[in-house]
């Protein structure tokens, strides 16, 4: 019997990683009244979706993380694939793409929230 080999989802200095992408359905009830005719996935939607992702890829919880900074490129339709792509610093940012039709639709950052006054991370 093959054994597979599970897969590693850490993220090295300077790796990039594609996760699986998703896709947000036409019945989304974000999708209501965003925009009569030409519906467009709104960006907080892709954003939830795209850091769940990375949260399941790095095998760790991102409510640590704080949105540095994000910049949407295109509009995404309902039912249009996307695909993440992201890569790790040194310093623990987690730099992001959204794909979709070839083409990036939104790009950020991920940066670890300090703690706050007193406040003690295991």
């Amino acid at each position: 019997m093959m054994r597979m080999a599970r897969p590693d989802h850490r993220l090295k200095q300077g790796e990039a990683r594609t996760t699986a992408g998703f896709v947000i359905a036409p019945d989304h009830p974000a999708l209501a009244g965003h925009f009569p005719g030409h519906p467009v996935v709104p960006g907080v939607v892709l954003l939830d979706h795209a850091i769940a992702l990375i949260g399941a890829a790095l095998a760790q919880p991102l409510e640590i993380f704080q949105l540095g900074s994000v910049k949407f490129l295109s509009p995404v339709s309902p039912g249009e694939p996307v695909t993440v792509t992201h890569e790790a610093d040194a310093r623990g940012t987690i730099r992001f793409t959204l794909s979709a039709s070839g083409r990036d639709v939104a790009s950020g950052t991920l940066t670890p929230a300090a703690p706050a006054s007193g406040e003690i991370r295991a």
